[in-house]
Order: structure tokens, then C-alpha cells, then sequence
């Protein structure tokens, strides 16, 4: 009953250090703006609300949460090395390229800059010799343990892959976007972003308790005290796709997220029996998610839109939540071929062949295989006029979104309803 006592004792502190640090709301205040900007131009381009902001928070909030106690879980068994001043300079130093570019929230670009600070530092004599401000950020960057570090690191990408992949179509918002050919085409934004508390055992002086277990990475460590460390990060991917179906999209991203993690994790093991790795974990840190950023725009350069409207006619970009078209089985990336046995190939001629039948209405429908298939659903007033289609883009819309890198500072400058007549706005973050 002690020991039970005195874990929650120190989950509870942990916890009460956790609510009262800014980084962890930071998060939080960017997870929301970046839905409320998503839920706004999905109004704007739809005249409907795909989702709910409190909805959609909570819902990154709670998953974040608990990726967090896995990790957590995780990292008492390798261990876990970082004085407050060092998680302090990492939270800097992801708030200040956060400033350049919102795909450098993720963890992984801090740890990589604070990896290379660390082994440049320590290649320095008499660099712990500083005093003052000087003295204060050399114990901070030498203050973690890289080995431990970038198995943190790593875990995270395992686990933001395997969110990815449970959460899906969740995590797409449909969009029309200029094409590099001047066209306006349907396209998906695939974002997501998870705010993690982390509870981390580390050695620090003073500590609270002792272990009954030797983590992993202790060996070389001098440890006279264990304590729970809180430190909140936020993981997340942003990407664009005109060519890939969301779902195929997502799949992709995610095991690219995951082979990365694997070798985040090798490295690390690596650099802990061979301190001189960590120069190439660190870089690669970096490098492998530009490279993941790299090889999802090659992909998309090598293809074409497959959200535009053609012979086979109108390209279903998305579906509305309780529509009709959800309820007939209907799936995004299929045409609609003929409407009450009438061709259809424009939104027009759409509305012309459902007031065919004002009661009940046919549909002749291409599926992802190329095959026809055949539904039919009762029409009613207060549904959807598109049976709740949102169907690709004819080149006459009036909004569009421009894809284009945009530091955080922007989100400063730019009013929320920033789409503009037949014009552009910059997306946001591309890439990863």
C-alpha cells in the first residue's frame, strides 16, 4: 500500500507540473487554430461544416494523452536523461523553428539541432569551465543523454505512424487547390496533430525515489535519485495530396514515419555503445523527415490529379457525414456516370437529371475498379441538393487555395477568411 501510495503521490505532482507548463498549452493554442483555419475554409468552399473544432480538439487532446503514457511507459524500461535546464532549450529551440516552418514543431527537428549543439560543445576543452549565461546553456546542452533521447524520439514516430493509421480518413479535409498547370482541382489536406505530456523517469539529484529495476540505458549514468520528468511535445505530420486517394496517402506516410522511427531506434542503441554515432543520428534526425517531406512531393510530381471530372464523369472529392450518398454506400474517388438514366458531366447537368424524379433517384456509378455499379436512394426536402456529394471542381469556382510553405508567424498576419474571388491563399504547411 506504500508503494501504491507514493507512485500516485508522484504521478499526482507530475501531473499539477504538467498543468502549469506553457508548452503544453502552446500546443494545445496551435492544435486549435490549426482546425479552426481547416474548419473555416471547409465552410468556405462547401457551405458545410465537415466537423466540429471542440470535437476535433478533444479528440487530438485525449489521443495525444494517451500516446503520452505509452511513451512514458515505454521510456521507464530504456531510461531517460535530461535536466530541467536541457528541457527547457529543447522547448526553445521548438518554439523558435516552429517560427520557420510549422512542419518543425515535430520533436525530431529540436532533438537533431540540440544532438548536434551537444557533440559540437563537447568537442570544445574547457567548455564546462563558462559561468553565467554561458555556464547556464552549456549545462543545458549537455544536460541530456542522447542515447535516451532520440529512443524518445523514435517512440514517438512508432506511435504517431500507428495513430495515422487508426484514426485514417479522420485526418483528411478536402480542398480545391490550384494545379501546377494552372487548373482548379480537388485535393486533400491530410493533417494531424497530437499535444503529448510526457511523465519521464530520470535521474536527477535530490531525487524523490529509487528504482527496483536498472533502466536500459543507466549503466553509465551517476544517479543518486530518481524523479518523474514532465515534458510536453506535440506530434504531427501535415501533407497535401492531388494525385493519391487519402486513405492510400495516409498509408503511405504513416510506414514512412514508421521506418523512420526503426531507424531512430537503431541509432540511438548504436550511439550508446559508440558515443561518436550521435553526429549522424543527430543529422539524420533531421534529414529522414525532409526526405520523407522530399519523396511525397516527388510522388505527387510524377502523377497526375485524380480529383478532376472527366468522361467517365463527376470525380466524388467527398461525402458528407449522414448524408444520403453515405447511406447508399457511395466512397470518395468514384464518378458519377449517369443520374435517372441520364448522363451527367457537369454539376448542371446533375441538377437537371435529379428534378427527373423529385421523389427517388438512380445512380450509375464507376467504382475505384473501373466497374460499374448501380444505387438508389428516395430523395427528401431537407436533404442535401447533391444528395450530399462534394463533388470535384469544373475550373468556375470562385475560391481556391494556393499550396505554400508559411512560417507560424503568418497565422499573425492573415485574416482567418483569407481565401480570396478567384484568387489564392497560401495552404499552410506542406510536406510533412
Amino acid at each position: 500500500m506504500d508503494v501504491i501510495r507514493e507512485c500516485t503521490e508522484h504521478l499526482l505532482l507530475a501531473l499539477g507540473r504538467m498543468a502549469l507548463n506553457p508548452f503544453y498549452y502552446i500546443g494545445i493554442v496551435f492544435i486549435t487554430l490549426q482546425y479552426r483555419r481547416q474548419i473555416i475554409l471547409e465552410r468556405k468552399f462547401f457551405a458545410n461544416r465537415l466537423r466540429s473544432l471542440p470535437r476535433e480538439v478533444f479528440r487530438m487532446i485525449a489521443w495525444g494523452f494517451l500516446a503520452g503514457l505509452i511513451a512514458s511507459l515505454i521510456m521507464s524500461i530504456t531510461g531517460f536523461k535530461m535536466n530541467p535546464q536541457s528541457g527547457m532549450l529543447l522547448g526553445l529551440i521548438t518554439l523558435i523553428l516552429l517560427f520557420l516552418r510549422v512542419r518543425f514543431l515535430c520533436l525530431a527537428y529540436a532533438a537533431g539541432v540540440l544532438g548536434i549543439l551537444r557533440m559540437a560543445l563537447s568537442s570544445i576543452p574547457g567548455y564546462d569551465q563558462t559561468s553565467g549565461l554561458a555556464g547556464w546553456l552549456s549545462d543545458a546542452v549537455m544536460g541530456s543523454d542522447l542515447p535516451s533521447l532520440f529512443t524518445l524520439v523514435a517512440v514517438l514516430h512508432l506511435l504517431e505512424g500507428g495513430l495515422i493509421l487508426i484514426q485514417g480518413n479522420r485526418l483528411a479535409s478536402p480542398l480545391f487547390v490550384e494545379s501546377k498547370r494552372g487548373k482548379i482541382v480537388g485535393a486533400y489536406h491530410l493533417q494531424g496533430f497530437w499535444p503529448v505530456p510526457l511523465f519521464l523517469i530520470a535521474p536527477l539529484s535530490g531525487g524523490n525515489f529509487q528504482l527496483t529495476w536498472q533502466p536500459l540505458f543507466s549503466g553509465n549514468w551517476q544517479v543518486s535519485g530518481w524523479d518523474l520528468l514532465v515534458l510536453p511535445a506535440v506530434m504531427g505530420f501535415s501533407q497535401m495530396t492531388l494525385s493519391f486517394l487519402p486513405k492510400a496517402k495516409l498509408r503511405q506516410g504513416a510506414g514512412l514515419i514508421l521506418v523512420n522511427g526503426v531507424f531512430l531506434l537503431a541509432g540511438s542503441v548504436i550511439t550508446y555503445y559508440w558515443s561518436p554515432f550521435g553526429w549522424v543520428v543527430s543529422v539524420l534526425s533531421i534529414l529522414m523527415l525532409e526526405g520523407i517531406v522530399w519523396y511525397g512531393a516527388r510522388l505527387e510530381r510524377q502523377r497526375s490529379p485524380i480529383f478532376v471530372n472527366g468522361k467517365d464523369g463527376l470525380k466524388i472529392l467527398a461525402i458528407l457525414p449522414g448524408s444520403a450518398a453515405e447511406a447508399i454506400g457511395l466512397a470518395v474517388g468514384e464518378s458519377i456516370y449517369k443520374v435517372n438514366g441520364e448522363r451527367v458531366q457537369t454539376k448542371e447537368e446533375l441538377h437537371m437529371a435529379l428534378r427527373l424524379n423529385s421523389a427517388f433517384c438512380k445512380l450509375e456509378v464507376i467504382n475505384l475498379e473501373g466497374q460499374n455499379k448501380f444505387a438508389s436512394h428516395p430523395l427528401y426536402e431537407d436533404q442535401h441538393h447533391q444528395l450530399g456529394l462534394i463533388l470535384s471542381p469544373e475550373n468556375t469556382e470562385l475560391f481556391f487555395l494556393k499550396e505554400r510553405p508559411f512560417p507560424i508567424s503568418s497565422y499573425v498576419r492573415r485574416k482567418w477568411m483569407g481565401v480570396i474571388h478567384r484568387g489564392g491563399v497560401d495552404l499552410g504547411n506542406s510536406g510533412r
